[in-house]
């Protein structure tokens, strides 16, 4: 199942930028909390889902 752990990765990238474009416009930081807080559990699921830790 690669395929899933790519997508979660690449939504995890997608979200992350989304992060730093908040951060440039000064948007609300609980906005951009939840943003990155998205972005870590996607790109965690992603990596887990490699199992290049297992």
């Amino acid at each position: 199942m690669n395929g899933l752990s790519t997508v979660f990765i690449l939504v995890g990238l997608f979200l992350l930028g989304g992060v730093y474009s908040f951060w440039k416009q000064e948007l609300p930081k609980s906005l951009i909390f939840l943003l990155s807080i998205g972005s870590a559990m996607c790109l965690a699921a992603g990596v887990l889902r490699l199992g290049v830790w297992n």
